[in-house]
């Protein structure tokens, strides 16, 4: 039987699943990043057991990529977005961040306690 931080453990990873390939490709512009990173958090914070979802689109990235382009938007990735997602499950409370790791968005447990 998975233990409960075991369990917050795996509901974070869902919900760092779901944030991502729900909005990985959104069309995004410098105009729309708040409204989006506000969206996600919204989405994601509906899940069970989700407690909070911070969700910063990194507008200087976003601008130095449509610098080079001759459109408006580009298409959201990991590399234009922190995010920190804390999770509790029966007591026991999980931060979770994702960070940018040799060009790959990869999802990291900072802290479990419980």
């Amino acid at each position: 039987m998975p233990t409960d931080a075991e369990n917050a453990c795996f509901e974070a990873g869902i919900k760092f699943g779901s944030l991502y390939h729900q909005f990985a490709g959104t069309p995004v512009s410098p105009e729309s990043a708040d409204s989006l990173a506000r969206a996600m958090e919204e989405s994601i914070e509906n899940q069970p057991h989700c407690e909070d979802v911070r969700v910063t689109v990194l507008e200087d990235e976003l601008a130095a990529e449509l610098a080079a382009s001759a459109a408006d938007y580009t298409e959201l990735t990991g590399r234009f977005l922190e995010v920190e997602m804390d999770v509790e499950y029966e007591g026991t409370a999980v931060r979770t961040r994702m960070e940018m790791e040799d060009g790959y968005p990869l999802m990291k447990l900072v802290s479990v306690d419980g």
